[in-house]
């Protein structure tokens, strides 16, 4: 995989990482110094932090993890991260001897106005944009939800609702989701 030298190329990387995202742990936010490389105005430049990202996916993909199919009848496990700028979700499962492993990857940027969310709002993002994409995985299997804090009393026990979070509350309400600290 060589480094990009234009626009033309750094698309065309884009283009092959978002066929692998499944795959890649946080690719959004490995990704994250390539977004102002993308806008119209600005001039390709490739600097040090552009660099160290592309050497990070670069080193990744030589050692992927592998990922398995889920056990039916077993609770899955959800990691829940949110950073400044992105958010992050691992779905994963115990095997049969206790060892937890990765089913699916996601991870996507925030746009300018969810950037303005407070840090609970954004675990909350998370967990919505996991629902909406591994809806087939919650529909089958309860989920224990790991994450800093706790989006679902967040969301469910707001006496005041405002539409995102009625919308949100809606969309949890049909899964058999439960709450587990993460550990320091």
């Amino acid at each position: 995989m060589l480094e990009p030298r234009n626009i033309h190329d750094l698309k065309s990387l884009q283009g092959k990482l978002a066929y692998l995202r499944r795959f890649i742990s946080n690719l959004a936010g490995r990704c994250q110094p390539f977004s102002r490389l993308m806008k119209k105005e600005v001039p390709f430049e490739w600097d040090e932090a552009c660099d160290k990202a592309f050497k990070s996916i670069k080193y990744y993909l030589m050692k992927p993890p592998v990922l398995v199919a889920p056990v039916h009848g077993r609770p899955l496990i959800l990691y829940v991260v949110a950073q400044e700028r992105s958010v992050g979700i691992l779905l994963a499962q115990k095997n049969d001897e206790g060892k937890e492993n990765a089913l699916y990857y996601l991870s996507r940027t925030m746009t300018p106005n969810e950037l303005k969310y407070s840090p609970i709002e954004k675990l909350c993002l998370a967990l919505i944009f996991a629902i909406q994409k591994l809806k087939h995985y919650f529909q089958s299997h309860s989920i224990h939800l790991v994450s800093k804090a706790n989006p679902l009393k967040y969301v469910m026990t707001k006496p005041v609702l405002s539409d995102r979070l009625a919308r949100w509350y809606l969309q949890l309400q049909q899964f058999e989701i439960t709450y587990v600290p993460q550990r320091p």
